[in-house]
């Protein structure tokens, strides 16, 4: 019998579990291959960039994956894991993509043992687990790998307050702020990091969850380790959280707009569209606060009607006790309070 064995190997920054999988061949083998573990089990990229995902047979002797009926298959699992989408499929010289992935996946074939996947302009959706199936009659084995992009995580909830999203209202809500909903690995680096806040989000897989690193009496009990607290899976209609967004690195530049005076919410959307920008929206603010070191201690309008602003470095009046996206509310948007963050994207 014929045994197949895939190694795929991956790196990624924003995802902390690390999936690793190690088959005993049977003897003889007419295949053989390794395994390699830890961190090199994730593949680290960023969007909008290309991205290899290794996936390398072993072989000893010279059928290749030209041969007929060797079958190679690319599909990506939905956060819970309940759900497969189609990739890739060859077969020979026969190969198609799907969905979403059409005309940005191809195999690299740099030789005949090779089934590694070339993804092209990487976007927040491709984020998550892809499985590598290589099938050749009866025999298959099949890997699972994880893909991520640099980003930061943060929470979110809506200008009607805390705890008023359901999982698809908080789907809505991360995409409107060009952000999707974080996964578990991506909220448990983030906590990794320092990630302390003790309202309830939505994560992808559909379960409730919070980081806290300081342990105390409203957020699970002083007593309670820092971790995640975890109020399991949620009925997705009905149940009511915040949201934990993710997003990526920036492809433009966040800035404070001086302005001679206040502005209304509606002016400060104007004064941006005549600067040759958009108003920011809080996906932006938080990656170049985190990602860039962004820091400036002036309250402004963001996309959504809310007003905030980042500090890398605390200081008296500005976030005296840490670094953070400092939240001031959702004012009355006639109010001439405050001035405007704006983002230019790359031309």
């Amino acid at each position: 019998m014929i045994t197949l064995l895939c190694t795929v190997f991956l790196s990624l920054t924003l995802a902390s579990s690390v999936y690793s999988e190690t088959n005993s061949p049977a003897s003889p083998p007419a295949y053989t291959a390794e395994t390699e573990l830890g961190d090199q089990n994730r593949v680290f990229a960023s969007r909008g960039s290309n991205v290899t995902l290794p996936c390398r047979l072993h072989r000893q002797h010279g059928m290749s994956f030209g041969s007929v009926g060797m079958r190679i298959k690319w599909t990506k699992l939905s956060a819970d894991e309940s759900l497969e989408e189609d990739v890739l499929v060859s077969m020979g010289f026969h190969k198609k993509s799907y969905g979403s992935f059409q005309g940005r996946v191809h195999l690299l074939e740099a030789d005949d043992d090779d089934a590694s996947l070339v993804l092209s302009d990487v976007s927040l959706d491709d984020v998550g687990k892809f499985r590598c199936e290589v099938i050749d009659g009866i025999d298959d084995v099949i890997h699972e790998v994880t893909l991520e992009v640099q980003g930061v995580v943060f929470p979110y909830s809506p200008r009607l307050g805390r705890y008023n999203l359901n999982f698809h209202d908080a789907e809505q809500a991360c995409l409107d702020q060009d952000s999707v909903v974080a996964s578990f690995d991506q909220l448990y680096e983030a906590w990794r990091s320092g990630m302390d806040w003790c309202n309830a989000g939505w994560l992808n897989d559909g379960s409730v969850q919070y980081p806290i690193t300081k342990p105390r009496g409203p957020c699970g009990g002083a007593n309670a380790r820092a971790g995640l607290r975890n109020y399991g899976q949620r009925e997705k209609s009905k149940s009511h959280y915040d949201v934990f967004c993710f997003t990526s690195g920036l492809k433009g530049r966040l800035y404070w707009l001086v302005q001679p005076h206040k502005l209304t919410f509606a002016e400060a959307v104007q004064a941006c569209q005549d600067d040759g920008a958009e108003i920011a929206n809080v996906a932006q603010m938080y990656a170049a606060w985190k990602l860039n070191g962004y820091d400036r201690c002036d309250s402004g309008w963001l996309a959504d009607g809310s007003v905030r602003y980042p500090i890398s470095s605390p200081r008296r009046n500005c976030s005296p006790t840490e670094a953070a996206v400092r939240f001031v509310g959702f004012p009355d948007k006639k109010q001439k309070l405050f001035g405007v963050y704006c983002f230019k994207g790359q031309q």
